[in-house]
């Protein structure tokens, strides 16, 4: 793992890019947990559909989190 940021590189310091990167990565989540979640209910196990809602609920969460920590962050640089 690299010590040192590759800003010059990307043209985003890393701190940023890892927000964004987790962002992208909460989101992505959320729409692959709606497919585990139909799976889920057309095998008729509603315990594992309603364990994967609220998995969507905290990677949902996550990712406004993310969004405004971003915003707040490139708003004052």
């Amino acid at each position: 793992m690299s010590t040192t940021e590759t800003g010059p590189v990307t043209g985003t310091q890393d701190k940023d890019y890892n927000i964004i990167w987790f962002v992208e990565a909460c989101l992505s989540n959320a729409l692959r947990l709606e497919n585990y979640i139909a799976d889920a209910e057309r095998a008729g196990d509603s315990e594992l559909a309603e364990f994967f809602r609220r998995a969507q609920g905290e990677s949902r969460k996550g990712a406004e989190q993310g969004k405004q920590l971003l915003a707040s962050r490139l708003g004052s640089a």
